[in-house]
């Protein structure tokens, strides 16, 4: 009697896994974790992208912001969570950058972590104040090397792609700036537009408004090519320094083993919506613009990177901390 009833046991679960695996995907809201503040450019995509996601999925998206640790702690509840495909993390290139400049990280950025989609990738846009007499790149580095010591740039909190391009640049151009250390790009553009530093590389989203206004002067971008929002603007590369070629990402990652079929259901998703008419539009509208690879091909993308990102800190001598 008791084995007739240990198989029915067995019966009744296998049972309940095949009807759980029969139910669609998604069947329940799905939630994306951003890690920084809300108004930031990486909550904007996100909630962009959720308001499109859940009209194409038929289920809502929620959007939470869990800020702190320059991404750390809502990264880390990413690689944590259940990899069911419920949870998506947001993250920016800081997600490489960060375990060459942090001691101690609760995640390992290529491992814990399956790369789902682009959202936009954005070159940083360097910025002066009007109190320096420059209007173009070439005559900054110019104004920069006859003034050595005597102009400073914000540092928009952490080690981000911002403030590691103006050392990179630093570095190349061979120009002696100081550096103003901020909590986040928010408080340095504030102190940027009073004067109290002279040279800003910041996200276009956030500065591009002050630029069109004349409070700020844009003097060139980090990319390899000149964003559509800002094509009247030099990169640097073109401006002498080939090598200074840099961007921000903002990307969808899920937990490590989140099934393949999941993985490959949400991607196509995504890269619909990316590529529709909605978000291309704001997309343009920020300076920004993305890409359709699939996951293994983004995955390729993500290596890229932790290995750009690791051998110009290397280069630069920055020790984790």
């Amino acid at each position: 009697m008791k084995w007739i009833i240990s198989i029915l046991l067995v019966l009744q679960g296998l049972f309940f896994q095949l009807s759980f695996a029969a139910e669609p995907f998604p069947n329940k809201p799905i939630r994306i974790i951003v890690p920084l503040a809300p108004g930031a450019t990486a909550d904007y995509l996100a909630r962009s992208l959720a308001v499109e996601l859940s009209k194409s999925i038929g289920q809502s998206v929620i959007v939470e912001n869990k800020a702190g640790g320059n991404q750390i702690i809502g990264t880390s509840e990413l690689a944590k969570s259940n990899p069911d495909g419920y949870t998506i993390g947001l993250a920016i290139s800081s997600l490489v950058i960060n375990p060459y400049v942090s001691k101690n990280i609760p995640y390992d950025a290529l491992k814990d972590f399956i790369p789902l989609a682009m959202l936009g990738i954005m070159p940083g846009l360097m910025t002066v104040h009007p109190s320096i007499p420059v209007k173009t790149f070439p005559e900054f580095i110019a104004y920069a090397k006859a003034h050595p010591g005597e102009l400073a740039y914000g540092q928009p909190g952490g080690l981000s792609s911002g403030h590691l391009t103006m050392e990179f640049l630093k570095k190349e151009a061979g120009i002696d700036l100081l550096s103003v250390p901020y909590k986040g790009g928010g408080p340095a553009l504030t102190d940027m537009l009073a004067g109290r530093f002279q040279v800003f590389i910041n996200s276009p989203t956030a500065t591009l408004p002050y630029v069109k206004s004349g409070n700020i002067k844009a003097i060139a971008t980090t990319g390899a090519k000149r964003p559509i929002a800002m094509a009247e603007v030099p990169t640097i590369a073109e401006s002498g320094y080939p090598n200074v070629i840099t961007n921000e990402w903002y990307a969808l990652f899920l937990p490590a083993k989140t099934p393949t079929p999941i993985v490959n259901q949400l991607n196509a998703e995504i890269v619909k919506i990316m590529n529709g008419p909605i978000m291309q539009k704001r997309l343009v509208d920020i300076g920004a613009e993305t890409f359709t690879d699939n996951p293994e091909q983004f995955a390729k993308f993500i290596a890229k990177e932790d290995q750009f990102w690791g051998k110009l800190i290397k280069s630069l001598n920055i020790k984790p901390e």
